[in-house]
This record gives structure tokens, C-alpha cells and sequence, in this order.
């Protein structure tokens, strides 16, 4: 089992060690679910008056935070505790399945793919046509790939990922459970009879940048023609959809739940809450934020949060919430 002394993650965190413990470290915990071999965090104040009962030896917390460590521990008082125990994570996070082989014999992969160096192709996947794998691809079991699909390098798709034809994939990306990438965006139109739907073809692809990570059971719909894109950085969380030919810029969230219509272009680092639905056509301008359930139906500016559904400005939005309760009261 791995374990540290405070010191030894102090050396690492570089925050100012207060107090002491002897305890090895065998890794983080909430504070009310912390043994004494457990390091947690405290962020805020309403979680300083856990510490007392806590069993935790050492704790990091934010140096703006007035709090002792008590006899026998120590805390580390680092800028923001939220990140530093992201690196405490990564000290304990247990190693990734191993493969046996590098090219499991199960996998099928067809004559003309380009697999580059060092890349791990799990039972069961399939790499079709004209595929070209970067160096150190990993696709876990029962991933496939479709005929003239390009990957970056280091990129991993986890088992039940499925990423369509003519898809670009970059670099150093991360693709949970049962992603699926490229399947036809959602497009039908009534017939001129009449009489049920004419399915409208979808003939584009998807572009997804570097670094991208898409959780669990999300979609990315390939467009009707051009492109869907998803940008450089972007953070997706699972069971989100992105539908056709929607763009998004760099570095945004989207959580659980959310979708983006058919069209929709996001600027840079927008953030879109949980359950959050946005209407085909919209634009969403850099660094605007949409709360979580909301319903958003017009354009939002850069910068601005809205909130409620339909969407609007999320001060107003509050405003008529609390006029409402009070109308209720009387």
C-alpha cells in the first residue's frame, strides 16, 4: 500500500506545513469518513467546524481559513485546496487495467489502418478502413473506430465507445464508457404526402480538438454537412448530448444532463449547468454561464449568467422568484 509522510506531501503541495503527525498517509478522505491514516480538505467555513471531530491526521485547507490543527496533526494551508488535492489524488489514483498484449488477437483491425507506436488495442475492438491511430492510443475492449477516422496521439476511448467514419479525433483525449461519436444527427422532415418522415441525410463528420474529455454515455451527432466541432480543453460530463453541426469553443463544461440543439455555437470557456437545455440556432458568447435546468431560447451575451426557463438574466430571474414567493404568502 502506498503511504506518505506529511512532509513528503507538503514537499509536493509547497503550502505551509502547521503542526505535525507522525501517521503515515495512505490516502484522502471526506472529513467525516477520515481514519487516522487519512489526509482531507477543507475549503470553506462552513466545513472548519467538522475538523474537531474529525479523525483525519492532517487536513489541507485554504490559507484565508482560521483554523488549528490540534495535538498530533497538521495542516497544510496551500492558495486553494481544491487543487491541491487534485494532486494528492494523482499520488494515490491505482493504475489503469494492464494489457497483456498490446493487440489483443480478438481485435479486428483492417489492412490499410496506421496504427502508430506504442498503441494498445484491447479484445474485441475493431479499426476499420483507412483508420489512423497517433502514437500511444489505448482503445480498452469492445471499442470501434469506423473507416477513415484519424485519432491523436495519446488519446484513450474506453470500452463501448463507438467513434463513426470520417470522424478527426486530436490528441490527449478521454473518452468514457459507451461514448458514441458521430452516430447521424437528428434530422427529419414530413413527407409531401403526408403520410410519415423523410429522413434527412447526414453526411458531415465531427471534429473534436485536443484534450477533450467526454464522460460516460454522452453523444456527439456528425453533422448534416460540415462539420460538428467540439474544442481544444472542453470538459463533458456524462449523459450530455451535442447535436448536429453545434460548435463549441475551447475550454467549456457542459454537466450531466445538458444538450445543445441542432446548430448551436458556444465562444470560449462557456459553462452550461445540469439539465440545461439550449434551442437549435442559439450562440452562447464566451465566458457566459447557463445555471443548471435552465431552458435557454435566445442568445446570451459574453460574460453573462442566465438562469430559469426560459432563460434570462439570472439577478432578474432571482428577482421574480422572490416576488412570487412572497405573492404566494399572502
Amino acid at each position: 500500500m502506498t503511504s506518505y509522510t506529511i512532509k513528503e506531501i507538503n514537499a509536493i503541495l509547497k503550502g505551509e506545513l502547521i503542526g505535525n503527525t507522525t501517521q503515515s498517509i495512505e490516502g484522502p478522505e471526506h472529513l467525516q469518513n477520515a481514519g487516522t491514516n487519512h489526509i482531507t480538505f477543507i475549503g470553506s467555513t462552513k466545513y472548519v467546524k467538522l475538523w474537531a471531530d474529525s479523525k483525519a491526521c492532517a487536513a489541507i485547507v485554504n490559507d484565508n481559513l482560521n483554523i488549528e490543527p490540534g495535538e498530533g496533526r497538521a495542516l497544510i494551508k496551500v492558495k486553494n485546496a481544491d487543487l491541491a488535492m487534485a494532486k494528492i489524488l494523482e499520488l494515490f489514483n491505482p493504475p489503469t487495467p494492464e494489457f497483456d498484449a498490446d493487440i489483443h488477437p480478438t481485435a479486428v483491425i483492417h489492412d490499410t489502418a496506421k496504427i502508430g507506436d506504442g498503441c494498445k488495442i484491447g479484445a474485441n475492438c475493431y479499426v476499420g478502413k483507412n483508420v489512423e491511430l497517433g502514437d500511444g492510443v489505448i482503445l480498452y475492449p469492445n471499442v470501434c473506430v469506423f473507416d477513415e477516422t484519424t485519432i491523436g496521439n495519446n488519446t484513450i476511448a474506453w470500452s463501448g465507445t463507438v467513434i463513426r467514419e470520417y470522424c478527426i479525433i486530436g490528441s490527449h483525449c478521454i473518452f468514457h464508457t459507451n461514448v458514441s461519436i458521430g452516430a447521424d444527427g437528428f434530422g427529419y422532415r414530413p413527407s409531401d404526402d403526408g403520410h410519415g418522415l423523410v429522413k434527412i441525410p447526414q453526411i458531415g463528420n465531427v471534429i473534436i480538438g485536443h484534450y477533450v474529455e467526454i464522460g460516460a454515455n454522452s453523444c456527439v451527432d456528425r453533422a448534416k454537412f460540415s462539420s460538428t466541432i467540439v474544442g481544444d480543453g472542453c470538459k463533458i460530463d456524462n449523459l450530455v448530448q451535442i447535436a448536429h453541426n453545434s460548435i463549441m469553443g475551447r475550454f467549456c463544461i457542459m454537466a450531466g444532463h445538458s444538450g445543445l440543439a441542432g446548430s448551436v455555437t458556444l465562444g470560449d470557456g462557456v459553462i452550461i449547468g445540469g439539465s440545461a437545455s439550449i434551442k437549435d440556432h442559439t450562440t452562447i458568447e464566451s465566458g457566459a454561464t447557463v445555471g443548471a435546468g435552465s431552458g435557454v431560447m435566445n442568445n446570451v451575451k459574453a460574460g453573462e449568467t442566465v438562469l430559469g426557463y426560459p432563460a434570462q438574466d439570472a439577478r432578474d430571474m432571482l428577482k421574480q422568484w422572490v416576488a412570487m414567493r412572497r405573492l404566494a404568502k399572502k
